[in-house]
């Protein structure tokens, strides 16, 4: 379970799970169990704060973000220690008195539905833990002046990619890259192709 260590941060995080109904808390579980039982390549916040703020409820990126790495940490622990439902709604009373009765219902309920299979997922991600590349876009562009140059005229290529770091948050990277490196990025990426191909 999350470490009592900074009481109030952990009681703004309970605050803000009790603004959540049952039914909007099982839904950011739901996702959450599914990205930890290894169905989903990450948890999608993004999708968890439309259904909040469809919902009505008003929560910041923020505080909504430390809800989401709360439980996640919160099952991603229990799975680890192979918990059961009992087990991990006492550790969670321990931990805060803040728990809403409904809530702790809700978790209590998933997590009997799902904790077999987390924990085997926990026990292979143990020796798997990298990051991931989801998505990977690009663009062609022309940077034609700077501060220092009044005619560039040089071609780049802007890449963004999606990687689920091993927390399960799904976070953007981006770069640019003149044409010959991006040449030698993709000569290195048919490489590894070819590579894996033969495994």
């Amino acid at each position: 379970m999350p470490a009592a260590e900074d009481c109030h941060g952990v009681n703004k995080v309970m605050d803000n799970i009790s603004r959540l109904s049952p039914d909007l808390l099982a839904d950011a579980c739901q996702h959450i169990l599914t990205y930890l039982q290894g169905q989903t390549r990450g948890v999608d916040s993004a999708e968890i704060s439309d259904s909040v703020q469809r919902a009505g409820v008003r929560l910041d990126t923020e505080a909504l973000q430390n809800v989401i790495r709360f439980l996640l940490l919160t099952f991603r622990s229990a799975g680890k220690s192979n918990l059961s439902a009992d087990d991990l709604v006492s550790r969670l009373e321990e931990g805060s008195n803040k728990w809403p009765k409904a809530s702790l219902q809700v978790l209590h309920r998933l997590w009997s539905e799902h904790s077999a299979s987390v924990h085997a997922q926990q026990k292979l991600q143990a020796t798997l833990s990298i990051s991931q590349l989801v998505d990977m876009q690009w663009k062609l562009g022309m940077a034609v002046s700077s501060d220092i140059c009044r005619s560039l005229n040089s071609p780049y290529v802007s890449l963004l990619l999606k990687v689920v770091e091993p927390s399960g948050q799904i976070c953007q990277k981006s770069f640019e890259l003149t044409v010959p490196q991006f040449q030698n990025f993709h000569k290195q990426f048919k490489e590894m192709a070819a590579v894996m191909e033969t495994v």
